[in-house]
């Protein structure tokens, strides 16, 4: 288990609603403990959003129960069947991920003894708003969330063990029973960057501060994720169409292969570039233009052979050049997205991601 900032952040809230309902000398300073664990999320917009969803449950589940108190007394039988219009009500309003809080609130309003009701029902809303309150100063205040180097540094680790894999497997020599078991676990990791870029991408929704630099941000971000996506895709097709790769001609799986060679560069090339490693080098493309204008040449003349288009099932090739070529334009289009960012940002020190950091993580 790994422990966290969140962890830490859930325990620092607890203990703020406990000594802030204790200093206000509340009478049950416990239910505050309680609302501040239901408030600390990853985020500082989703904790935003959040809290209003926390206010909105907290302030339906205290009418309901002052409602029935005063109109059936609190009975089980009539707290059970408010917990029941609470959630039906809430899941109608779209407030599920609140239900919870709702029904604490209904039932510590409910279990309030009959005098000075609204009085001390008053009092025991406050606190429970209290720990609500707390938890969101705590995930503003407290080690806010920092995903942007977490988000480099996973796409850094996940792209370096996923352009191996290409590599090797456009050589022939990786071991594919090895690659099967493979594929699940990078596709796992593929997917945990795209909940890490979601996660980067809400915490800058709520910045005002440097707005077309955050814009920019995000925009290269999600180029990256989406090239790291395609050339997943790309490995999992070599896998799958391997043995109508074998088939082709010499000619065609060494152009192919010098291809994905020379992709596979690019991008490892624009991770540094991005990092202020590298210079982009305008000269680069027109090598990659030329050996895909020389591949695609050589594949629409074997395919006017019928012999050839008889030996393999050319869709799946074809598939696969149609694959490699998407690669060579959003790699073109991150070189430009990282040129126009440094271009405009060239004080910016928020990419300050060192090669040594990426090596400790």
């Amino acid at each position: 288990m790994r422990v966290g900032a969140r962890i830490f952040k859930t325990g620092i809230a607890i203990t703020l609603a406990l000594f802030i309902a204790k200093l206000l000398n509340m009478p049950s300073p416990v239910f505050a403990g309680i609302a501040a664990t239901f408030a600390i999320k990853p985020t500082i917009y989703r904790s935003y959003l959040s809290i209003i969803e926390q206010v909105q449950g907290n302030v339906i589940g205290a009418i309901i129960a002052v409602i029935l108190f005063m109109a059936f007394g609190n009975h089980l039988i009539i707290v059970g069947f408010g917990a029941i219009i609470i959630i039906i009500l809430m899941l109608k309003l779209k407030l599920e991920n609140n239900v919870s809080l709702a029904l604490v609130t209904m039932i510590v309003i409910m279990e309030t003894p009959g005098e000075n009701f609204l009085q001390v029902a008053g009092i025991r809303f406050s606190t429970l708003f209290l720990g609500i309150m707390s938890s969101f100063i705590v995930n503003l205040i407290f080690l806010p969330p920092k995903y942007e180097k977490k988000l480099y540094v996973r796409i850094a680790h996940v792209t370096e063990d996923l352009l191996k894999f290409i590599r090797i497997t456009s050589r022939h020599e990786v071991d594919y029973s090895l690659l099967k078991d493979e594929i699940p676990e990078i596709k796992e990791r593929v997917y945990k960057v795209e909940q890490l870029y979601t996660l980067f991408k809400e915490d800058r929704a709520y910045s005002k501060k440097k707005k077309h630099d955050v814009q920019r941000k995000i925009v290269l971000y999600k180029q990256m994720v989406t090239i790291l996506n395609l050339s997943f895709i790309i490995l999992k097709r070599l896998y799958h169409y391997k043995n109508d790769i074998v088939h082709l001609p010499k000619e065609i799986q060494e152009m192919i292969q010098e291809q994905i060679e020379f992709l596979v560069n690019e991008h490892e090339k624009l991770l540094l570039m991005f990092l202020g490693k590298v210079k982009g080098n305008a000269e680069n493309q027109k090598i990659g233009d030329q050996q895909r204008n020389e591949l695609m040449d050589l594949f629409h003349q074997k395919l006017k052979d019928e012999t050839f288009r008889a030996d393999l099932q050319s869709y799946h090739i074809m598939n696969l050049l149609a694959l490699l070529v998407d690669y060579q334009e959003e790699l073109e289009h991150l070189e430009k997205l990282i040129d126009v960012f440094q271009t405009y940002h060239k004080h910016n020190n928020q990419n300050d991601i060192t090669l040594a950091e990426l090596d400790e993580q």
